[in-house]
């Protein structure tokens, strides 16, 4: 809501003469809104995005233009980035809750929509989705800052924006490898097992993450080794030699978090998983 002010002056024989000064109220009958249907995400994760448009006055808005900045941020010096993509065909059109025929998408980065109306004490509505891409910050405490803006004649420009932040968590893979991988009968293998963690957050010993597998052939003589450091049967790990099951027991495994790095010339985010090693050698009963 704005409101304005006028005075008037009246001039005679050199003198001026002012009157007193009114004050009035524009009320702003448009408004906008917006909303993610996620409030995280992840790299190379689908957002959607609900951009709501209300009229309380009288009078249909016709031909309005919707921008959206998909994002876009200040990085370095002086570089921009833009960290959402916009999903070519996605984009749906409603006024009072009924679906319209697409609008016109004149650009997708900004994405701008053209042709949008909303009836008099109604409502209209345009639901998308976007990727996220390599200019996606990553990390504890990223986000993304998603600005659209409305724009038409007789109205002044409408922005709405919507945060989502980065999911923290832990995000774990694992790889296997066997050496040698031609063996002989009775002979000895060494099992190399890398575990990453793609997370802003490290997996402390609470987590209580349990690492299992089971040898065929069994294995003989075991030995198993985390990070370098020898594993003793009973305090860090069960093994059955009849079964061939290993199981690290709780509190054992141990990852930490993933380092995201922004390269400061281009902007795009890169990620480096956090790594642990688990190595167990035997010999082929």
């Amino acid at each position: 809501m704005a409101t304005f002010f006028n005075q008037a002056t009246l001039s005679y024989n050199g003198t001026v003469t002012s009157s007193n000064i009114t004050a009035g109220e524009i009320i702003d009958v448009l408004s906008a809104s917006k909303s993610a249907v996620s409030d995280t995400y992840t790299a190379d994760s689908e957002v959607v995005y609900i951009i709501s448009l209300v009229n309380t006055g009288s009078s249909c808005f016709r031909d309005l233009t919707v921008t959206d900045n998909l994002g876009e941020y200040s990085f370095g010096e002086s570089g921009t980035a833009v960290p959402l993509t916009y999903n070519e065909g996605s984009l749906t059109y409603y006024v009072n809750g009924v679906q319209q025929a697409a609008p016109t998408v004149t650009s997708v980065s900004p994405l701008t929509v053209t042709g949008i109306n909303v009836p008099a004490g109604g409502n209209a509505m345009l639901v998308y989705s976007a990727e996220t891409n390599s200019f996606a910050p990553l990390g504890e405490n990223a986000e993304i800052v998603n600005t659209a803006t409305v724009s038409g004649d007789g109205i002044s420009n409408i922005t709405a924006s919507e945060t989502i932040t980065y999911a923290e968590g832990v995000d774990l893979a694992i790889s296997k490898s066997l050496s040698p991988a031609a063996v002989e009968e009775n002979g000895e293998v060494t099992y190399t097992f890398v575990i990453q963690n793609f997370g802003a957050v490290p997996v402390e010993a609470s987590a209580d993450v349990v690492f299992s597998d089971t040898f065929d052939p069994a294995l003989s003589e075991l030995t198993a080794e985390f990070n370098g450091e020898a594993w003793a049967s009973g305090t860090n790990y069960a093994y059955d030699p009849d079964t061939g099951v290993f199981t690290s027991l709780d509190g054992q495994i141990t990852v930490p978090a993933a380092q995201f790095i922004q390269n400061e010339d281009t902007g795009e985010w890169s990620a480096q998983a956090g790594v642990s090693t688990i190595i167990i050698k035997g010999r082929l009963a």
